[in-house]
């Protein structure tokens, strides 16, 4: 077990540099010579930047003509370059139309809420939320704000007592919640489109939080790993209560705006709270800004925006198997993050997953952020954009 304290903050000092561009304008790179996005992203082209251009127009062409589904972007970073930028255009009116499309924000078969905000260019990224959340209270957490990840978390829910309670669940750490081994019971029956997932109900009641609350434990907290939503949506809550600030302000003021994201639109809950467990919305190049962060280790264009103790131990596979023997590939998870490829319990690719085929991948030993959206919500895809990173842009790297 990995135990941050937050509580020591490294100073940074990096150099940077102003060079030209190809366009003429100056632009913000690192001591080794890495740029750092301005309004715009830096553009260079596969070849270029050591990847096959071939297998990166194949896979584009597959993503066109519907092998990957319906997929919405795809945006493929190296060398903090652009090498690859398409958006693929689909009817989703259509696309929905055999499906009960009452409009509400929870409805994912309106497509005035998805996966496009209602005709903007703000892309439903669902669980990639929980990665942003979970940074955000890293910085909470930095700032000596909420205590280790060791500390007790049931203490930041004392004005919602009473509620059903259980000797384990005041046992119940920081950790565990991060890293979805809280022992809260969470039925995920007939997935997201049957109405007995504990999700479903939650977001069809009134009092998000409560009903997480009174959700009976039925494991020992921090000895088994179940994937639970709720579990996102009182993380949410810790960082209101931590800073003041409902968990959207605190991101946008101390994580969106730091690095240069100015639009965003995240969903609020019955209860008055940021929709931490899925519903934030980016632009695909913003979202890829993101991933930038944790790829530079925390810091944007000189600052230190999360500390790089978080980003290493949110990144690393603390639960190191998450489903054995199941033969997927995401084989670990660490503090609101997918662990996707690991050698000897370090990571080396890490990723942000969204219900539908939102993915933002990270790998930092080829100096890679791969973003995809996409809204497969009612599968019938021939291959998934989850695995287009390793089975098709890691084998055409040239060096």
């Amino acid at each position: 077990m990995k135990v941050f304290s937050g509580r020591t903050i490294c100073a940074v000092l990096l150099l940077l540099i102003l060079v030209p561009s190809a366009s003429g304008q100056a632009i913000a790179v690192d001591e080794k010579g890495r740029p750092w996005p301005g309004e715009e992203w830096p553009v260079s082209t596969p070849e270029q930047e050591g990847i096959d251009p071939v297998a990166i127009q194949t896979l584009v062409n597959e993503m066109s003509n519907g092998v990957y589904g319906l997929v919405d972007a795809f945006m493929l970073i190296r060398n903090g370059k652009v090498v690859a930028d398409y958006r693929f255009e689909q009817d989703y009116w259509s696309v929905m139309a055999r499906y009960d499309t009452t409009k509400h924000m929870y409805n994912y078969d309106h497509p005035d809420w998805h996966p496009y905000l209602e005709g903007t260019e703000l892309h439903s990224l669902q669980s990639v939320t929980k990665s942003v959340m979970s940074t955000a209270l890293g910085i909470a957490m930095d700032d000596g704000l909420i205590g280790g990840v060791a500390s007790p978390v049931m203490p930041w829910f004392d004005d919602y007592e009473p509620y059903q309670t259980d000797e384990r669940k005041q046992s119940t750490t920081l950790e565990d919640f991060l890293t979805m081994r809280s022992g809260i019971k969470w039925i995920e029956t007939g997935g997201y489109s049957g109405d007995q997932h504990d999700t479903i109900q939650m977001e069809l009641s009134d009092e998000w939080i409560r009903y997480v609350l009174e959700r009976p434990m039925d494991r020992n907290p921090g000895t088994h790993y179940q994937y639970n939503d709720g579990v996102s949506v009182l993380l949410g809550k810790i960082i209101r209560e931590a800073t003041g600030k409902r968990a959207d302000e605190w991101a946008r003021e101390r994580l969106f705006e730091p690095i240069g994201i100015k639009d965003f639109y995240w969903k609020i809950s019955p209860d008055g709270e940021a929709d931490t467990e899925g519903g934030l919305y980016l632009k695909t190049e913003d979202l890829a800004r993101f991933g930038y962060l944790f790829l530079r280790n925390g810091v944007w264009n000189g600052e230190q925006i999360v500390s790089k103790e978080w980003v290493e131990a949110a990144t690393s596979p603390i639960v190191p198997d998450i489903r054995p023997n199941n033969g997927r590939p995401d084989q670990g998870y660490g503090y609101q993050w997918w662990v996707v490829a690991q050698e000897e319990g370090k990571t080396s690719i890490f990723a942000g997953n969204g219900y539908g085929g939102q993915f933002v991948f990270v790998v930092p030993e080829h100096d890679i952020v791969a973003v995809f959206n996409g809204w497969n919500i009612h599968g019938g895809a021939q291959k998934s954009t989850f695995m287009a990173l390793t089975s098709v842009i890691l084998p055409a790297l040239r060096n």
